[in-house]
C-alpha cells in the first residue's frame, strides 16, 4: 500500500467496526498495538483529530497502565480483566492510572457509555483483549527506524531501558501471537505520523 492507502484502510475498517458495534448497541473498541517506536501513539494521535466515523471517541495509553518497566504483561492483563471486558458485558469499565515519577498507583478512571474507545500501546492486543474488541491493528516499521523514533521520543530514560522493554515485548509476541490476531495490518515505515491529517488545524 501507498502511504495514503494505508490511513485510508484504516478509515474504512474503523467505519466498519464502529457502526458494526453501534447497531448492536455497544460500546465500539479498537486495539491498536505493535512494538515500541511503530508510530502507535502517532496513529492513535492522527486518527482521532480525524475521526471518520460517528461518536466521539475516548483514548487510553497502555503507557499510562504499565506499573513500571516489568510492566507489560500486568498492563495487558489489567485492561482486559478492568476496562474492557466489563465495558462489553456492562457498559462501564476502568482502569488505573500508574505514576512513573512516585512509582506508584495514582487514581482510578472510569469509562462508561456508548462512544467508541481506541486503547493504543505494546500489550493491549492480547487473546483475552481481541476477544472482546470490534477493530485490532497491528503496526510495523523498520526496526532502525523503530529505535529512533522511540528515543527521540524518550530520551536517555528508554534508551537505558530498551533491551530490557524489547525482551519483554518478545516474550508478549510469542506467548500471544498478536500478528495474528490482527484484522488489519499497517507497515508504517513510509508514513510521516507527525503530519496532521488533512483538514486539520494545529495550533501554535
Amino acid at each position: 500500500m501507498r502511504p495514503s492507502a494505508e490511513l485510508a484502510a484504516l478509515d474504512s475498517a474503523v467505519v466498519q467496526a464502529v457502526d458494526a458495534a453501534t447497531a448492536v448497541g455497544r460500546a465500539p473498541v479498537i486495539l491498536i498495538d505493535g512494538p515500541s517506536g511503530a508510530g502507535k501513539s502517532s496513529l492513535a494521535d492522527r486518527l482521532l483529530a480525524a475521526w471518520p466515523a460517528a461518536g466521539s471517541p475516548r483514548l487510553v495509553r497502555m503507557d499510562d497502565l504499565y506499573p513500571g518497566w516489568d510492566g507489560l504483561d500486568a498492563g495487558s492483563e489489567a485492561v482486559g480483566r478492568h476496562l474492557l471486558e466489563p465495558l462489553r458485558v456492562t457498559g462501564s469499565g476502568t482502569w488505573q492510572r500508574w505514576d512513573w515519577v512516585e512509582h506508584r498507583p495514582a487514581g482510578t478512571y472510569r469509562v462508561a457509555g456508548r462512544e467508541p474507545l481506541v486503547v493504543e500501546g505494546c500489550g493491549s492486543l492480547s487473546r483475552r483483549n481481541a476477544a472482546v474488541a470490534d477493530l485490532t491493528v497491528w503496526l510495523q516499521a523498520d526496526d532502525a527506524l523503530r529505535k529512533r523514533r522511540a528515543l527521540a521520543r524518550d530520551g536517555a530514560v528508554f534508551a537505558a531501558e530498551w533491551d530490557r522493554w524489547q525482551a519483554e515485548f518478545d516474550r508478549f509476541v510469542v506467548r500471544e501471537h498478536p500478528l495474528a490476531l490482527a484484522g488489519l495490518v499497517l507497515d508504517v515505515t513510509a508514513v510521516d505520523l507527525a503530519q496532521p491529517p488533512a483538514g486539520t488545524t494545529v495550533e501554535s
